[in-house]
């Protein structure tokens, strides 16, 4: 006995929670078959307004047909569908659930028209639909449209969705998109002081934006409240768009670390000017997309993993080829740096060539893996993806290499032949190796700078052109053979660039460091951090 009432009330639950979504849908195809009767845009306009009243997501469906032109009329019966194209007929779906309906000729049809003006209406009908939307993420959306598209009629419907809401963020966005509306409607002097506040607070540039235009058609206390809250704005905005400028620079100082720190190794131990640096970024460049090219043809479930895989390739190609570079031609030239700047330019020219040979003059598609792509915000800052990995990889080789230096016997024997190469052969140090394998290493440092640079630069014969200046410029700066000082160095002049390019353009921008760095070399000739040592100090 219990058994059956038991199932006898869930029965009428379930009849009672059915019976008001039947009278709702049934209420929703009432209002849907008013298009039918609409004489002109304004009763259409009026028909869409009652559709998004109702706050019922099925709505979406027709109001969606409506603004893409694909809400028909069956001429023979007056019924409303959405229609889709095929061919010479229109295959008829239902308006709410999108069920196949009929097949029908276009010429027993009729397509409600819409304009312009009736497109923003069903935008915005479609905005308040999605306010109520289970996933929060489609409401927060909805509402920052509501809030760059402000409108009077969008103030009830927020106003029951913010009573409903329970994600702090996605009402806090309620809250301001009401805000917006509030400054266009005909509400009182008090409510739209109240807004001004609400906006204000939000502090960004589509805040901006919205409070100049109150500004320009606003008189009074309105007119003064939006006045102030644009001159907090402004100020707060000059100290986001500082940080913004330093986050650039930061961001240009990892990449010139990345590809001026095999440089300072090869030129602060071996004294040899390689104009041939540049091309071994290319080559890790070009590594990275023969390897993704590998992986888009036969393994592209690994391409995510592209960059991984290339970074020891990379390393290895460029260390290879600058291993032969002076075992073939610069331990004939130690001692004369003129004719060594000669001669790897050379090499530089026939390694250009031979990459065009190769792979073409053009550009190369080299792509993001997903974890290197999109950005976020921090406040008002924009952060890609991208330039923060190779951030955190320009310091991570950065750690390796000075662990290397420090800790390994081969880094000792290194700094031994920087600081006295000729005490260092008399204890035994093989000097000639120690370059070679120094030299190597500087260039397959230059190899994996190539995989990041990649990611952010074209990939083409002329991509390790663009850094070899910047390069001597941060290794001369820093101070010659020192790996802190190219640390400092490199982030010095990124953020030092950035902040000069909104006033003095990049190309000035450039040569006003350079300057700068011609003055500071007058005053410290080796730089911010000088090696210590009696070769080095004589």
């Amino acid at each position: 006995m219990l058994l059956l009432r038991a199932i006898g009330l869930m029965l009428l639950l379930t009849m009672a929670n059915l019976l008001p979504s039947e009278a709702a849908e049934a209420d929703l195809r009432a209002t849907v078959a008013k298009f039918a009767t609409a004489a002109n845009f304004s009763a259409t306009e009026a028909v869409v307004r009652e559709l998004a009243a109702s706050g019922d997501p099925m709505a979406e469906r027709p109001l969606a047909a409506l603004a893409d032109g694909n809400l028909y009329i069956r001429k023979s019966d007056t019924q409303v569908f959405v229609g889709k194209d095929a061919g010479d007929r229109i295959e008829l779906l239902d308006p709410l659930s999108g069920g196949k309906a009929a097949d029908a000729d276009k010429a027993d049809l009729t397509k409600i028209k819409v304009n312009n003006g009736l497109r923003r209406v069903i935008r915005d009908a479609l905005g308040t639909l999605t306010l109520r939307a289970k996933d929060a993420s489609v409401r927060l959306a909805a509402a920052m449209t509501m809030f760059k598209t402000p409108d009077a009629g969008n103030i009830e419907p927020l106003d029951a969705a913010i009573g409903a809401e329970t994600e702090p963020a996605v009402k806090a966005m309620f809250e301001q998109a009401r805000a917006a509306s509030i400054l266009v409607s005909d509400k009182p002097e008090a409510d739209k002081l109240a807004a001004i506040s609400v906006i204000a607070a939000r502090g960004d540039r589509d805040a901006l934006s919205l409070l100049t235009s109150v500004e320009a058609n606003a008189q009074g206390a309105v007119k003064d409240a939006a006045s102030a809250a644009i001159g907090k704005i402004n100020s707060t905005l000059a100290l986001w768009d500082a940080g913004q400028n330093i986050w650039y620079g930061i961001s240009l100082g990892s990449v010139l670390l990345l590809a001026a720190i095999g440089l300072a190794i090869t030129f602060g131990v071996m004294g040899v000017i390689n104009m041939a640096h540049g091309e071994m970024v290319m080559l890790g460049a070009y590594t990275t997309f023969v390897v993704q090219q590998v992986i888009r043809t036969s393994f592209p479930s690994l391409f995510d993993w592209s960059l991984v895989i290339a970074l020891p390739l990379a390393f290895l190609v460029a260390g290879l080829v600058g291993l032969a570079i002076e075992r073939g031609i610069i331990r004939f030239l130690y001692g004369r740096p003129l004719e060594t700047l000669l001669a790897t330019w050379g090499v530089s020219l026939v390694l250009q060539q031979a990459v065009r040979s190769i792979f073409g003059p053009t550009n190369q598609e080299v792509g993001n893996p997903s974890w290197m792509s999109g950005s976020f915000d921090v406040g008002q800052l924009a952060v890609t993806w991208n330039r923060l990995w190779i951030l955190v990889f320009a310091l991570l080789v950065f750690a390796v290499l000075l662990y290397v230096m420090k800790r390994t016997p081969w880094g000792l024997q290194m700094r031994a032949v920087t600081a006295n190469r000729r005490m260092a052969a008399s204890m035994g140090i093989k000097t000639p190796w120690v370059d070679a394998l120094t030299f190597a290493l500087g260039s397959g440092i230059a190899g994996i700078a190539g995989v990041a640079l990649s990611q952010i630069d074209n990939v083409s014969p002329n991509l390790g052109r663009g850094y070899i200046i910047d390069s001597f410029m941060v290794v001369v700066f820093g101070g010659v053979g020192n790996l802190w000082g190219t640390l400092v160095g490199a982030f010095s002049l990124g953020i030092v660039n950035k902040f000069l390019e909104p006033y003095a353009g990049a190309v000035l921008g450039k040569i006003v460091v350079l300057v700068l760095i011609i003055l500071f070399i007058q005053k410290r000739p080796r730089g911010l951090f000088a090696l210590k040592g009696r070769a080095v100090e004589a």
